[in-house]
């Protein structure tokens, strides 16, 4: 991963030396013109005859303009729209939609008003999240966004040089995250996760265990094993554990790591099988997350359940129709194969409840159904009430779109299988699909343990033109709300 080095400043913005200094355009309201937002520091004329109309500058969000210097030491400015937002969500997606934009600068200076500590840590979070760059397939003569030697000012009241640590804390988890999910899934099987989980855990208080398939047979994990017979990439599950001794509360993360999705033996259709690499999106995500706690120093433990397989076809694959037996002893007939997420989760969180943490929650690429019901940017919640509230909070104090889901007890009845305790799909009736596999997942959480289920079909994947600090490929969605939980929880 890449990620420009952070800072602030309290200089007037005309003094700063930089390759681009970006300032604020606000929208006019009743067919005003735009104006200019004056940065935090220091009163700044430099751009009061600047006809904003004239170049086009609306003020509009993502809308970046590039006009030559004038009165100021920096080599060239960068007008970006705020939008009619004034919160840490417009400050946080306007630095990183300038960044993002100004691949080839050196430096950046952000006069942007952010004059609050938790409006200059939002930039700067953005700023890290907008210069993410996924090298690691591109050859020898690819020209393209150079990044890694940037360096982002963000310009604040009173500087203080511990302000980027959080917010460089947090892209790093999310970085972490779209690199695992960009990367080939023929560079990155279920050990291969495992590898990267050990090496990342040398430098830190963690613990990783890594249950190979013999250990999976042994201890009963037969939806992991059943998802992954297929391939000639063994299974794995990985438990990355971040416990320190003064922590009162546990929270478990649970995550879908299904490093390649064919369907097995239900196979995909072509079209459908491209992209099945992001399908290990919710494993990098609970990865991410409790390396972030750890590296913040977080007083709460923090367990991670890694449930990874690739879902191939072959001979030796899970037929429709096999019945399969999980971590908490219930059997399941595959009725489709390719509804492998939440047997894997199942497995996860059925090992997690075993140790009655605080809270679980999983985390899913799970269904199409998802996308159908709130499209490519809002995850789906669905849990435990008190839990789902606590998410939705979070979740929306770092600006990350969710929305609450129900579990209704009728769909319990489609869920009935005629040789085993329950099936995991119900063939040829789609209707409340994402809902359906909460019901199943609802059936693996230890009693009275409070529990949440994200799934981030959608919102895992940015197909479309940049908006905010997003460009194409894996968005880390969720990392920054579950480092947020975690940190609610401490304080409780």
């Amino acid at each position: 991963m890449v990620r420009p080095t952070l800072s602030t400043d309290s200089s007037a913005p005309s003094s700063i030396s930089a390759d681009v200094l970006v300032v604020g355009v606000r929208p006019g309201s009743d067919g005003a013109p735009a104006t200019i937002a004056q940065p935090a520091t220091t009163p700044f004329s430099a751009l009061d005859d600047l006809d904003l109309a004239a170049i086009g500058a609306t003020g509009a969000k993502d809308q970046l303009v590039r006009i030559p210097a004038v009165g100021v030491d920096a080599a060239s400015i960068a007008l970006i729209g705020l939008g009619t937002g004034t919160d840490a969500a417009a400050y946080r997606s306007a630095a990183g939609s300038a960044v993002r934009q100004l691949p080839h600068a050196a430096s950046i200076a952000l006069a942007l008003p952010t004059d609050t500590d938790a409006l200059v840590a939002a930039a700067l979070e953005g700023a890290a999240l907008g210069a993410y760059a996924f090298t690691r397939h591109k050859g020898a003569g690819t020209t393209g966004p150079t990044r890694g030697d940037q360096r982002v000012t963000v310009l604040a009241p009173s500087a203080a040089t511990d302000a980027a640590v959080r917010p460089a804390i947090v892209a790093d988890a999310a970085s972490l995250v779209r690199d695992l999910v960009n990367t080939a899934a023929g560079d990155l099987g279920p050990q291969d996760v495992a590898d990267v989980a050990t090496g990342l855990a040398s430098d830190l208080p963690l613990t990783v265990e890594v249950l190979d398939e013999q250990a999976l047979e042994e201890q009963g994990f037969g939806g992991i094993l059943g998802v992954g017979r297929g391939s000639a990439r063994p299974p794995r599950l990985v438990v990355v554990r971040y416990a320190p001794e003064s922590a009162t509360k546990h929270l478990a993360l649970v995550g879908k790591g299904i490093t390649f999705d064919s369907g097995g033996l239900s196979l995909k259709p072509a079209a459908s099988m491209l992209g099945m690499k992001t399908d290990m999106t919710g494993a990098a995500t609970v990865l991410a997350a409790t390396v972030a706690a750890a590296r913040l120093g977080l007083d709460v433990r923090v367990t991670a359940w890694l449930a990874l397989a690739e879902n191939m076809p072959s001979g030796t694959a899970t037929r429709p129709g096999d019945v399969l037996t999980l971590k908490n002893g219930k059997t399941v007939e595959v009725t489709n194969t390719d509804a492998e997420g939440r047997l894997v989760l199942g497995d996860g969180m059925a090992a997690a409840s075993l140790e009655t943490p605080d809270a679980i929650v999983d985390v899913a690429t799970l269904t199409g159904a998802q996308v159908v019901a709130l499209g490519d940017r809002t995850t789906g919640l669905m849990g435990s009430d008190d839990l789902v509230a606590k998410l939705r909070a979070v979740a929306e104090g770092v600006s990350e779109p969710i929305w609450p889901m129900p579990l209704p007890e009728e769909l319990d009845a489609r869920l009935a299988s005629d040789v085993a305790d329950m099936v995991n799909a119900t063939v040829g009736n789609p209707a409340g699909g994402m809902l359906l596999a909460g019901k199943f997942l609802e059936r693996f959480v230890g009693e009275g343990i409070p529990w949440a289920h994200l799934d981030i079909a959608g919102p895992s994947e940015h197909k479309g033109g940049g908006y905010g600090w997003l460009g194409k490929g894996a968005t880390g969605v969720m990392v920054r709300t579950l480092i947020a939980l975690a940190e609610d929880l401490q304080s409780e």
